[in-house]
């Protein structure tokens, strides 16, 4: 009985001075009560029965969410919601003790860290108007970031980030907001509408005048080329009957059969073309008579010409 009694009592001295620690977690023992080391990750051996692990500091990084008010300089509430990431400060042994021994459990510390960063961030607010806030994330978290890092590491702890998700207002400043840029979209709209009535009807009078000047000039243009076409057929007429009158003189005959060959044309073009209208004509012979005298006159002023 006594030898089994002491292989039992061997068994129970090696196995409590075995122990293992988790990756990413840093051991922290003690003494009677009192801190003694730090234990590694993995496979352990500490002073059966006297060493006691006193708590597990987990190294790696954690997240907490926050939720909470803020009233701005202009006594308008604002809401975030924020996430934050924070982590041991580094490995060294003071930087575990500090994270083992500050705080009595990690409820302590949660409570004491989340409302010392809702305090830094009230602070902040407090000094702002709500028109800003919204644009002041990062100034925020910066301010945050300033005030923090001192008495997180005296904690063992350093924030990694702050983010802030949602930052909202009372609805009656939110409605209020929304209709103040609905107001600004609706001004914008009206005077780039303006604008573009303006460019439009400055651009189809800008047409109108131009349509206006070249028809102008087309009609100037088509008037001086009628004008000249008449002159040139006048020129031409003038010309063919004075030739005309000279070949009758020349061959001795009256020049008469001239103005009764034109008559009879123009009587032959009016029946053709009248389409039933009545045409008065001037048949007197004397008109015919005057007609041939200006027109000899013509031919001789050529002739003297040459």
């Amino acid at each position: 009985m006594g030898t089994i009694a002491i292989i039992a009592l061997i068994v129970i001295i090696i196995g409590s001075s075995i122990c293992t620690i988790n990756q990413g977690t840093i051991g922290v023992t003690t003494i009677f009560g009192k801190y003694n080391r730090m234990l590694s990750a993995g496979l352990n051996f500490k002073i059966p029965l006297i060493e006691q692990i006193f708590k597990r500091v987990s190294i790696q990084n954690r997240s907490a969410e926050l939720d909470f008010q803020a009233i701005t300089q202009d006594q308008a509430n604002v809401y975030f919601k924020a996430m934050l990431l924070y982590a041991v400060f580094d490995q060294q042994e003071k930087t575990v003790h500090n994270v083992a021994f500050k705080f009595m459990n990690d409820r302590d510390f949660m409570t004491a860290l989340v409302r010392t960063i809702e305090g830094s961030i009230r602070g902040f607010v407090a000094t702002q108007k709500q028109a800003e806030i919204l644009s002041l994330r990062k100034e925020i978290v910066n301010d945050v970031k300033e005030q923090l890092d001192h008495t997180l590491e005296q904690w063992g702890f350093h924030l990694i980030d702050l983010q802030l998700n949602d930052i909202t207002f009372d609805e009656a400043i939110t409605k209020s907001m929304a209709q103040v840029v609905a107001s600004n979209n609706l001004k914008a709209a009206a005077e780039n509408e303006g604008q573009a009535l303006l460019i439009t009807k400055t651009k189809a009078a800008e047409a109108d005048g131009n349509a206006i000047r070249i028809q102008a000039e087309a009609e100037r243009t088509a008037a001086q080329l009628r004008g000249q076409g008449v002159a040139l057929f006048r020129q031409e007429v003038a010309l063919g009957m004075t030739e005309a009158a000279k070949q009758m003189q020349n061959a001795d005959l009256d020049a008469s059969l001239i103005l009764f060959a034109m008559w009879t044309e123009s009587l032959k073009h009016f029946a053709e073309l009248g389409h039933g209208n009545t045409i008065f004509l001037d048949g007197n012979v004397d008109a015919m008579q005057r007609t041939m005298k200006e027109l000899m006159a013509i031919n001789q002023m050529h002739t003297k010409a040459k």
